[in-house]
């Protein structure tokens, strides 16, 4: 069964972060300009949560709020559920799933952030597994 790892693995473990009195508008550009969903806030160097477009349009967007005059750290999502590399991509989906989530921040042991995962890399995960299967099966079949 494949696990966060593999998609670490495959995409890189290098997040985009930005600290958390960055104005949201700065955060948007970055993700135009980086053509990404969501980036990682930080306080002092570390992980406090992930800004995404969905913060932006629910809050910034729907309550009249101006994206020049707030900052990242004021709209960001926390509080995700912990995944690790060892976590299946199957656990990612159902967590994904239940939860309304597009992206899960990626922990170690030591409980630093190692990674972010979309729904699309899970997505995508998935799929190539599917493949993979399909592929042994037929030449399965094909040997005998």
């Amino acid at each position: 069964m494949k696990s966060v790892k593999h998609i670490l693995a495959r995409k890189g473990s290098n997040v985009t972060a930005v600290p958390a009195e960055t104005t949201v508008f700065n955060v948007l550009k970055l993700m135009a300009d980086k053509n990404i969903g969501s980036v990682v806030v930080t306080e002092n160097g570390k992980y406090v949560g992930l800004m995404t477009e969905r913060d932006y349009s629910r809050k910034i967007i729907l309550v009249g709020k101006h994206s020049d005059e707030t900052t990242a750290g004021e709209i960001i999502s926390t509080n995700f559920p912990r995944i690790t590399p060892d976590s299946s991509v199957d656990e990612c989906m159902l967590i994904m799933s239940e939860n309304n989530i597009r992206y899960l921040p990626v922990f170690d042991v030591a409980d630093q952030l190692c990674g972010i995962i979309s729904m699309s890399d899970v997505v995508y995960e998935t799929i190539h597994s599917q493949r993979e299967t399909i592929e042994q099966l037929h030449s399965y079949i094909q040997s005998t």
